[in-house]
């Protein structure tokens, strides 16, 4: 049984709308990671209202990651057999079903309920529209590089997560309904999203017949796992480092910095997505070796800057901000170091296989302390929190280096065929389907914030 994609032929259509499909479905990519981390800046509020605690929303958080890491083994690559379209259009319905959870049941069960949806969205979305921007791409400008398409997949999710809860944080800090606005403002953006799509060419033939379902499988390369388990195991520190971050970033803001404003909140995520961002630019044409290199540093100096910002006699806010996109840029760049190190090892028909044990490795990395962040936090003070967990990063993270940059030196057993198709400066290693490249800020505002918010109730709409 073979796949192939769609032929061009008499009547197909143009590089124009190859094109206007490349910018849809860049545009819905980036809507459906906006809507997974819009949570993010308003948990303080259903936090204040309904009286549960931060532990509470931490099990929200990891709900969220249940439902995005199954939905990558389960669906995410589902495309392959029945076309692009036919996943990413359900895939946007189940995000715009996520987030009408959130606009009308308000109570904690639908708090679980629309993160878990979310999730499903982003495991189907995040795959799917990497592969179509990919394919769209190669139609509009048949004789270009890939460049535009590495770093558009890249840009728009990792920009999404960090642009959905910078809108959120403005929105429920500025308008009349902080509940409300932020939800509605989204769902337009995803109706929006769903009518360009529709319109967009397919580039994927349906597989017929049709092979019997099977999961997503983990492949791990057999002529080179200490090189696998290396790379996954950094990427796992990677979103520890930016999950320790993020999950303290409200509470720190609050308690220890005083600040209470929801779209400062807001603003401190989208600044960690930021840096991760940036990296990726800055990075282009780097060896694996330097990208590894500059991330370790950047992670290490990101997280003592965020350590030292809360512990000084007088907590700073800008060197707190500062150490938060330092971070981001570091856990960037490892992910990415690590992303091109499976590429180059793992067997070429196993590649995908090999790349969904990187991608749970770090789904476990993302919420394992998100979760131990909100135990945490019952027993200690957030300082005291944030600096265990920062001590326990980086001691991770300097333990692993060694290896880690060994295993990006060790090519003697990496098949050739591996090593004709590493990135390089050419084509440059990009974050392929992370839908969660940091973990939310689970844990902001708590009291402080609802004096300068007004909360609505239950009953509003």
């Amino acid at each position: 049984m073979e796949t192939q994609e769609l032929e061009q032929n008499t009547g197909a259509p143009t590089r124009g709308r190859y094109e206007f499909g490349f910018w849809a479905v860049a545009f819905t990519y980036l809507v459906v990671m906006a809507v997974s981390t819009a949570p993010s800046p308003l948990y303080g509020l259903y936090q204040q209202r309904d009286g549960f605690s931060t532990f509470t929303i931490t099990l929200i958080f990891a709900s969220y990651a249940l439902g995005s890491t199954s939905s990558l083994f389960l669906l995410g690559h589902m495309s392959d057999w029945f076309g692009r379209k036919m996943v990413l259009l359900p895939g946007i319905v189940v995000s715009a079903s996520g987030a009408l959870v959130f606009l009308l049941w308000r109570d904690l069960p639908g708090l679980y309920v629309g993160r878990v949806l979310g999730g499903l969205s982003v495991g189907m979305v995040s795959a799917t529209a990497t592969a179509y921007l990919g394919e769209l791409h190669r139609r509009s400008k048949p004789q270009a590089s890939m460049h535009r398409a590495q770093l558009a997949s890249t840009v728009f999710n990792v920009g999404g997560l960090g642009v959905g809860a910078l809108i959120a944080g403005l929105l429920a800090q500025y308008v009349h309904s902080p509940l409300t606005v932020p939800w509605v403002v989204l769902l337009c953006a995803l109706g929006v999203a769903f009518v360009a799509v529709a319109a967009v060419p397919e580039t994927r033939a349906q597989v017929i017949p049709r092979p019997a379902y099977r999961p997503q499988r983990i492949s791990v390369p057999v002529h080179a796992r200490g090189q696998f388990f290396a790379a996954i195991g950094a990427a796992g520190i990677a979103f520890a480092g930016l999950g320790l971050f993020t999950g303290l970033a409200g509470v720190i803001l609050v308690e220890s910095l005083h600040r209470t404003s929801l779209a400062l909140a807001g603003a401190t995520v989208f600044a960690v997505f930021a840096g991760a961002v940036v990296i990726q630019f800055m990075s282009i044409g780097w060896g694996r070796r330097t990208v590894l290199m500059t991330g370790i540093g950047l992670m290490l100096a990101g997280v003592a800057l965020v350590v030292l910002s809360a512990w000084l006699p007088t907590p700073n806010l800008a060197l707190f901000l500062i150490g938060g996109v330092v971070a981001g840029m570091g856990s960037g760049a490892i992910f990415k170091g690590s992303l091109g190190t499976v590429m180059m090892i793992a067997d070429p028909e196993h590649q995908a296989e090999a790349l969904a044990g990187l991608l749970l490795a770090g789904y476990l990395g993302l919420s394992i302390p998100a979760i131990g962040l909100g135990v945490a936090l019952r027993l200690v003070s957030p300082k005291m929190t944030l600096l265990g967990f920062s001590l326990v990063v980086a001691g991770a993270l300097i333990a692993a280096a060694p290896t880690l940059l060994r295993a990006d030196r060790a090519r003697d057993s990496v098949p050739a065929a591996n090593l004709a198709r590493m990135p390089t400066s050419e084509s440059p290693a990009t974050l392929v389907a992370t839908p969660d490249l940091v973990v939310e800020a689970a844990t902001v505002s708590t009291s402080a914030q609802s004096r300068t918010v007004r909360v609505e109730s239950k009953q509003a709409g």
